[in-house]
């Protein structure tokens, strides 16, 4: 039997989270977001609480906390060397405003 020791290590080498709506999740996922935004050769794949990802990196938070984050429960990006990108997520990396900021919309 496995002890949780080695599954925290093979979990973080192979950068494999699997919960729900924790901590651990969200730094998955933005993980993901950082990498993909970053253009970060990897595969990432997110499908509702799984997130699995080879290559990219984890966000840099010096000297601020990276915002980004995925609007999406499901995907798969593989973002190539060159910058060459193909990806099912269509969407922006800002985080989504929860306040009016006096800015019109048309």
């Amino acid at each position: 039997m496995l002890k949780t020791t080695n599954l925290k290590n093979i979990s973080k080498k192979f950068a494999i989270a699997r919960n729900r709506a924790s901590f651990k999740e969200n730094e998955a996922m933005r993980a993901i977001a950082y990498s993909m935004d970053l253009l970060l050769p990897g595969l990432y794949i997110w499908l509702f609480g799984f997130n699995f990802r080879i290559g990219g990196n984890v966000p840099d938070d010096v000297p601020y906390k990276y915002p980004g984050k995925i609007h999406s429960n499901t995907g798969i990006a593989l973002v190539l060397p060159g910058y060459k990108v193909l990806t099912t997520y269509q969407g922006s990396y800002d985080p989504k405003q929860t306040s009016n900021t006096g800015a019109s919309t048309f």
